[in-house]
């Protein structure tokens, strides 16, 4: 028997099919999932996915719906800004409505998109379709059906108006051990839900909590704790899993902001993210996922989103890499009277040696005519070392070498916070910037570290490491160029790249561990530097692109907060409800 045959029109919204438009899809029944089969929809590309994993059915009168196949997770909302967190997988088969948008597998991974309409063309032919929503015990091919609906005494009635009684319970052929099905005691609460209400219920008072099954995949993303403007240490334990839409999700972020430039200095490429250095990669995830949690991250951003961009611009006009901009996050939040008990001051936290040093290079940069606490009122003191000695806390003439404040206390530096020096570059963003850019540039264009592959990371740690104090007549096995020469004779140059991650040994700074730094040839400090600064400029780039994309140093982060950027998953604040916690909110 011939009817009318209906196609569906919908359009993919994220990942790597987004750009294709809207797309029309032979009807009635239309199978969607990686690898459906004729006639199907396969999403390429998408993670999560079963190969048959949702249906999608067109009736007359412009009528269609959607059921999971078997008891794979469907989630669906009235329009696509929505936090699918929130929403509950479908039971069973659900009403369509234009406009209508649907996410196919678990939160964090899978596909979105959205349903357009259906659309009348040509006719088919009744008794040649298949039940798409049951499957054998075990998979394999698609039970065959006289009709999706039945064939006989009413059924063409029943296929053309479906009651919502029908679409809410699951057709015939289903296999009721595979799909949960709703009980007759919810059935008034799910009469004739569709997308144009499903939401609306989830958020008033939990309608559907008694009756969808929970299947939150992961631990909600986002900010949840008043928490610290950054964490020294990423607490990685290789035995606990990161969560997996985190950890998934930043591989297109360390990409961006790694990967890339590594591979443009040095000419190696790395097609699979298999063979990066994993284990960097894994602190960073963990790293992310400590700062994430912390509202006094997004407020101290919000805060300094002029001065990241400048910075920004700075390292791009010189040709540095982007993750560069959150080294004076780390070192001093962006204080420019900021000081450390070594007497390390300012934005990027430059040492006093500083001073001489960058002058000699040319740079407009000075640190001079110093005083010290309980010094005489006339005592003035101007660096001439272009490096730091060895053993800072011991041999410095501006710390107090005694034990009676501990080195992290900032009274350990003599040279008074506020006003200290006459002349003091290392409070001006500009200049500081400029010593920052001449200085970090040095490792990241030495030839040496640039064919290593890790050139981003090995130049972020130099920053605190040192790059190399030979130069200056003082040198130190732990500056990064040295470090890296004496690892790598011991390695294939092929696991050259990896040489940060393997060096990744301490657990944390204590003194106790410094002996022998683990078995890492840099500092435990050192250690524990670049992923940190990483792992936070991969959560500016998502703040500053969701909130302040129309400056121009910040556009090009918005394509990370879109469609299948890595920004999408992370519950990232907007700047409304940062300051309103900023205000006790």
């Amino acid at each position: 028997m011939a009817q009318e045959r209906w196609d569906v029109v919908l359009e993919v919204l994220d990942g790597p099919m987004a750009s294709m438009g809207e797309q029309t899809l032979r009807g009635p029944v239309v199978r969607l999932g990686s690898n459906p089969g004729p006639g199907g929809f396969k999403f390429n590309g998408y993670r999560g996915l079963d190969a048959r994993h949702a249906v999608i059915s067109a009736y007359a009168e412009g009528e269609a719906t959607i059921a999971p196949v078997g008891s794979n997770q469907v989630r669906m909302a009235p329009h696509p800004h929505v936090r699918w967190k929130d929403i509950d997988p479908m039971p069973g088969p659900e009403y369509l409505s234009e406009g209508c948008a649907i996410h196919l597998g678990p939160v964090g991974r899978g596909a979105t998109f959205q349903f357009k309409r259906i659309e009348r063309l040509g006719v088919w032919q009744q008794g040649q379709l298949a039940s798409e929503v049951a499957l054998p015990d075990g998979g394999g091919e698609v039970q065959q059906t006289e009709a999706i609906r039945g064939v006989g005494s009413g059924a063409e009635t029943h296929a053309r108006h479906p009651s919502a009684a029908a679409i809410n319970a699951p057709p015939a052929a289903i296999d009721a051990r595979r799909v949960r099905r709703v009980g007759t005691g919810n059935s008034k609460v799910f009469a004739g839900v569709g997308c144009l209400t499903i939401t609306t219920m989830a958020c008033a008072g939990g309608i559907l909590a008694g009756v969808f099954i929970n299947q939150r995949d992961v631990e909600e993303l986002g900010p949840k704790e008043e928490g610290e403007p950054f964490y020294e240490f990423a607490r990685f334990d290789p035995e606990e899993e990161i969560n997996p839409v985190l950890y998934s999700g930043l591989e297109q972020a360390f990409s961006a902001f790694v990967m890339e430039d590594n591979e443009a200095v040095s000419g190696r490429r790395f097609p699979k993210s298999e063979n990066w250095d994993r284990r960097f990669y894994d602190y960073t995830a963990r790293s992310v996922e400590m700062h994430l949690r912390s509202w006094s991250v997004f407020r101290r951003l919000d805060d300094v989103r002029d001065d990241y961009a400048f910075v920004l611009k700075a390292l791009r006009r010189e040709g540095l890499p982007d993750a560069i901009a959150a080294v004076p996050y780390l070192e001093s939040r962006y204080r420019a009277e900021e000081q450390s008990g070594a007497c390390a001051k300012g934005y990027w936290q430059w040492m006093p040696e500083s001073g001489p040093r960058f002058t000699a290079a040319g740079l407009d940069f000075k640190v001079a005519e110093c005083t010290f606490r309980n010094a005489p009122a006339d005592f003035k003191w101007s660096p001439t070392a272009y490096t730091p000695p060895k053993g800072v806390f011991k041999n410095a003439a501006y710390v107090d070498t005694s034990d009676a404040v501990s080195k992290y206390d900032e009274k350990k530096c003599r040279i008074p916070k506020s006003r200290g020096c006459k002349y003091d570059s290392r409070t001006d963003l500009g200049k500081s910037t400029a010593a920052a850019i001449f200085a970090i540039g040095e490792a990241y264009r030495d030839p040496t570290i640039k064919k290593s592959g890790a050139a981003v990371q090995i130049a972020i740690a130099s920053h605190h490491g040192g790059y190399d104090d030979s130069q200056f007549g003082v040198p130190k096995s732990f500056n990064l160029l040295p470090a890296y020469q004496t690892w790598s004779k011991k390695k294939d140059q092929s696991e050259h790249h990896k040489f940060y991650g393997e060096n990744l040994l301490c657990e944390d700074n204590e003194s106790e561990k410094r002996k022998g730094f683990c078995g890492s040839t840099i500092a435990p400090g050192t250690q524990h530097y670049a992923y940190t600064v990483v792992a936070e400029h991969m959560l500016a780039a998502c703040y500053y692109g969701l909130n302040y994309s129309s400056m121009p140093e910040f556009k090009d982060y918005a394509r990370f907060t879109r469609g299948d950027g890595y920004c999408v998953k992370l519950g990232i604040p907007g700047s409304d409800e940062v300051r309103a916690k900023g205000k006790g909110g």
